[in-house]
């Protein structure tokens, strides 16, 4: 059996006290239970708390009715995945219908049937699990397992509407690896592609803030955004990668650089304005990742500041 912390949750929503109970005696040895007696504490709730993988919604509440409780949800991008079963003694054919129209993805009737309630929860838990992995797996990166191009770029669009909404500055930071078809050459694909895989894990347990994103950006190149960070911190940031890099002591004999594997590092960062685009930033970090590249590699190089963030060639 599951342990309580790696158990699906499910969130109860009813007004009648006993209604709840029932389904909590029942649901619980299988999964976590979150309740609440009204449309307006539910959406509290996943506001406050983490979300839950399923809600159990009954239509008829006071003030908010489960069908709005569900068009809400529907309407958030953050909950809108979450399934909802409407369970309710509204059983007729246009109830149901309208159920399915605002969203639900099933509709249980009154009195409970414990094993109805069980098959129908865990199929639409098991589906929902499944969605959600084939949906992380969609933006990793097959090879070094972190996000890949695709979640790059969303997350970029993402951190440039929050900040230009809120005038935060954010960085981004765009790498190579020195030399890598080089590496490549000499080495054989097999041990690049472990190379790689190395190279990532570094890049990743280096970005120690949970906000951050370390991503494959294509080949050799990773990119790193940074939220609400300023070029100060990106090339702390960039200075930390470059000793992870360098303490993996990965031997490259055929690099004019060092005898390890080393990185080059593009720092920018930008406070948005309307008349930008995201486009500008990553133009800004590729121009330094260029002049570290000029400098003589295994460096990194701010955009504005145009000066090395951490020690040259070695």
């Amino acid at each position: 059996m599951e342990t309580t912390e790696t158990q699906p949750r499910i969130l109860i929503v009813d007004d009648e006290a006993t209604n709840i109970h029932v389904l909590t005696s029942f649901l619980r040895p299988f999964y976590r239970i979150v309740t609440a007696k009204s449309g307006a504490q539910a959406l509290q709730r996943m506001e406050a708390h983490a979300l839950p993988d399923l809600i159990l919604l009954d239509v008829n509440m006071p003030e908010m009715s489960g069908y709005e409780v569900c068009q809400q949800l529907k309407g958030n991008v953050d909950t809108r995945a979450i399934p909802v079963i409407f369970i309710t003694s509204y059983t007729r054919e246009e109830d149901e219908s309208r159920g399915f129209e605002v969203g639900a993805v099933d509709y249980i009737g009154k009195p409970y049937h414990p094993s109805i309630v069980l098959a129908r929860v865990k199929t639409h838990i098991e589906l929902k699990m499944t969605r959600d992995m084939l949906e992380r797996l969609a933006i990793l990166d097959g090879l070094t397992t972190i996000p890949n191009r695709r979640r790059f770029d969303q997350f970029l669009d993402y951190e440039w509407g929050r900040s230009l909404r809120y005038s935060h500055s954010f960085a981004l930071l765009l790498m190579d690896i020195d030399h890598f078809k080089l590496f490549n050459d000499h080495y054989g694909h097999a041990h690049g592609d472990d190379c790689l895989k190395q190279v990532a894990q570094a890049i990743a347990k280096a970005m120690p803030r949970s906000v951050d994103l370390a991503a494959r950006y294509g080949g050799e190149e990773f990119a790193c955004i940074l939220p609400e960070t300023t070029n100060a911190g990106g090339r702390i940031a960039a200075e930390r990668i470059l000793e992870a890099i360098r303490a993996l002591q990965i031997p490259h004999v055929k690099s004019t650089v060092s005898e390890h594997v080393t990185m080059s590092i593009g720092v920018a960062s930008i406070i948005p304005r309307t008349e930008q685009r995201s486009l500008d930033l990553i133009t800004m970090a590729d121009g330094a990742l260029y002049q570290a590249k000029n400098n003589g590699r295994n460096q990194a190089v701010c955009y504005d500041l145009q000066y090395e963030c951490a020690g040259g060639s070695s």
